[in-house]
């Protein structure tokens, strides 16, 4: 089985990475061998636009029975606990439309440039079949944006037109990519934070790593 994980950075899984070199035989850069088994790590780089391309790149070049996008998020459902690690099953694109000069939003789908039911989208959202076998955490919906809720304001505005649980800056462009090239994928998020006013010193960014990343290497024990 060959596996690809994508990460916006090294940071996110950085102890995942130490455990492959560990237990794995590396053969090159990111890539790690057991037996007939492999795992690659793609990090993508942080936002939309470097992870379609990373991905999509290494789509063409390399073929994966499987594309797992890891990493931390926001939480707007303020009944999921900070640590918390979820598998993202529904996600969609939070910003990509128009904004009126009543301040209100409206994305590609409201204006009719998109087809809402045109693949990969069902009724706009990039909903995650592929993963359904998968039954391992608490499944969760978000929301993918190139700029990350910091204020009450633009927060109630998303709130009003998205009933979503989490945030993040890439899993929507994983989803699109991975749908179109036709690869299962699992998208699994740590949530690092509440979507709130900005507020840092309440963030619990290194639980949430370290959540992600026990979860990580729990799963390819399991798939290898």
């Amino acid at each position: 089985m060959k596996v690809l994980f994508v990460a916006a950075t090294t940071f996110e899984i950085g102890p995942f990475q130490e455990f492959l070199k560990a237990y794995f035989i590396p053969f090159g850069e990111n890539l790690y061998q057991r037996g007939d088994h492999s795992c690659e790590v793609l990090v993508s780089g942080v936002g939309l636009p470097s992870t379609i391309f990373q991905l999509s790149q290494k789509l063409f070049q390399n073929e994966y029975d499987l594309i797992i996008n890891a990493g931390i998020a926001g939480a707007f459902n303020r009944q999921i606990e900070l640590g918390s690690v979820l598998q993202v099953t529904e996600d969609q694109f939070g910003d990509l439309g128009i904004e009126e000069a009543d301040g209100s939003f409206q994305d590609l789908f409201d204006m009719e440039l998109i087809d809402p039911n045109g693949f990969p989208f069902q009724k706009g959202k990039l909903i995650n079949t592929s993963g359904a076998g998968f039954d391992f955490l608490p499944k969760a919906t978000a929301l993918t944006v190139q700029k990350v809720s910091g204020s009450t304001a633009s927060i109630a505005k998303i709130q009003e037109k998205y009933t979503v649980d989490l945030e993040s800056m890439e899993g929507a462009g994983v989803f699109y990519v991975a749908q179109q090239c036709k690869v299962p994928t699992l998208q699994i998020r740590a949530v690092s934070n509440y979507v709130e006013a900005r507020n840092r010193d309440a963030w619990e960014i290194q639980l949430a790593i370290e959540k992600l990343n026990e979860v990580l290497i729990e799963l390819v024990q399991t798939i290898f």
